[in-house]
């Protein structure tokens, strides 16, 4: 039986922005219609792809007439690769639509008592921005709609391809020839890689198989000069590896550090895995303001070393420190804010659950000639205890720093009873934010309030709030 067509609406006028980078439109029944790859002012015809009884979602299938705020997207992947989504849009608009995020998920989500949200801190540069990128290899090659249609009822061949996945499909890889969100050599990488690779007929990997060998190209690009390169293959094959690695050295001179890495597993993950250093010191380094610190293939480093500086001199403004604070860190992963933070305070307890993490933070505090910097790996539950504190100090200002799920509860009720004067959390998520500061209510009053952009072109927004006890 033929699968029934979903219905499609035609001339439907998007009126406004919703969060996670869909718009909105209005169905005649009154419905909300949320909207992929639309921007206010644009008329459309929307596939209706889900249906609920308040909401529905839709794709456009094709733009009537065009917002007058759109622009022509600089990539040649715009559309396909998932990646930059909102190219078409002015970057002043974007930020504007970010503002309005933020504003409206702290309002909707934490119905509680708010300043007024200073103006967005924009990233300094909107290409090139990032200092880490993975590509994938993939025996599967992503095709586009028109190239099934165009090929009518003949079976297209399979073909591989070295990119970025297609969005919703782990198996397929799209095809990327250049990429706008770092520096070279990332784009001369992926010419080097692909003409050798398919000279030499060397497998990638399948996804849903699990058979194949490359897997992926990690790089990371400092301001300082330096590039990492990590290859993941699936299994060992010595003879091919180092007639790789040899080769995109000798066609890569700007390498610095080369390593490889052997994933056996069904998922991407190399955090648990052996990287190993086939040439250079194993490690780049990356600078904020006047510290260094040491970046290897597993650490955490914030993606948007320009706009990194920004984010953490406001957390550090909102911190609002004097020199004699003792301060807390908490997620403090490799330890850049607490270090970054810590020439204007008397002490730096930073707290991570990776152990991995926390060796890397102690290292950057050496590196950085810090005494005053001292990192453990746990639960910050389990490990601010009474005698801790005896031991350290009850913290005067903590500063949070969590993934997009937001905090623990049980962290929460953990800082409730640490009652520091100041917490200043910082968000990727305002969402999950909004939830957290709506739970620290009951003891702390919200003050200030900052967005900062990260990811430009993307929907993505960062959030800084202080928090003081009431």
């Amino acid at each position: 039986m033929a699968r029934k067509k979903k219905p499609e609406i035609k001339g439907l006028e998007i009126t406004a922005y919703a969060a996670e980078g869909k718009s909105i439109a209005v169905l005649e029944d009154g419905k909300v219609l949320f909207v992929d790859n639309a921007i206010p002012g644009d008329v459309v015809n929307v596939r209706i792809v889900k249906n609920k009884k308040s909401w529905a979602e839709g794709k456009v299938t094709s733009i009537i007439q065009p917002s007058h705020k759109r622009i022509e997207p600089f990539c040649e992947h715009f559309g396909i690769c998932g990646g930059c989504k909102w190219q078409m849009v002015p970057y002043e608009q974007q930020i504007a639509y970010k503002q309005q995020q933020v504003q409206d998920q702290l309002t909707r989500i934490g119905h509680i008592e708010l300043p007024e949200l200073q103006l967005i801190s924009g990233s300094p540069k909107q290409q090139y921005y990032r200092n880490k990128l993975e590509f994938t290899f993939s025996k599967h090659r992503y095709r586009t709609y028109e190239e099934i249609a165009d090929a009518g009822d003949t079976i297209l061949p399979i073909q591989p391809a070295l990119g970025f996945h297609a969005p919703g499909l782990f198996d397929k890889v799209v095809e990327i020839n250049k990429c706008y969100l770092q520096n070279e050599p990332t784009n001369k990488l992926l010419a080097v890689l692909r003409k050798y690779t398919e000279k030499h007929n060397f497998q990638y990997y399948d996804y849903k198989a699990h058979t194949g060998w490359l897997r992926n190209a990690v790089i990371r690009v400092t301001r300082t000069g330096e590039v990492l390169i990590n290859i993941v293959m699936q299994h060992e094959n010595k003879q091919q590896r180092v007639a790789l690695l040899e080769h995109l050295l000798s066609e890569i001179p700007e390498i610095t550090t080369l390593h490889y890495t052997i994933n056996p597993k069904v998922n991407d993950s190399i955090h648990d895995l052996e990287v190993h250093t086939y040439f250079g010191k194993g490690y780049i380094e990356e600078t904020l303001e006047g510290f260094r610190f040491k970046i290897s293939p597993k650490s955490f480093f914030q993606t948007n070393t320009y706009q990194a500086e920004n984010l953490y001199r406001i957390t550090r403004n909102f911190a609002g420190l004097s020199g004699k604070e003792v301060l807390y860190d908490l997620y403090c992963g490799t330890g850049s804010i607490g270090i970054f933070c810590s020439n204007n305070a008397s002490k730096i307890i930073g707290i991570e659950v990776v152990a991995d993490a926390v060796k890397d933070a102690k290292l950057n505090a050496a590196n950085n000639n810090l005494t005053n910097c001292l990192f453990y790996a746990g639960d910050v539950a389990n490990i601010c205890t009474d005698d801790f504190f005896a031991e350290h100090g009850r913290p005067d200002v903590i500063i949070t720093d969590p993934p997009r799920a937001g905090m623990h509860e049980k962290l929460i009720q953990q800082l409730l009873k640490m009652k520091a004067p100041k917490i200043v959390y910082v968000s990727c998520n305002p969402a999950t934010q909004a939830r957290d500061l709506q739970l620290l209510d009951e003891a702390y009053k919200v003050t200030r309030l900052q967005p900062v952009d990260m990811f430009p072109h993307t929907h993505h927004i960062e959030n800084v709030a202080l928090l003081e006890l009431r």
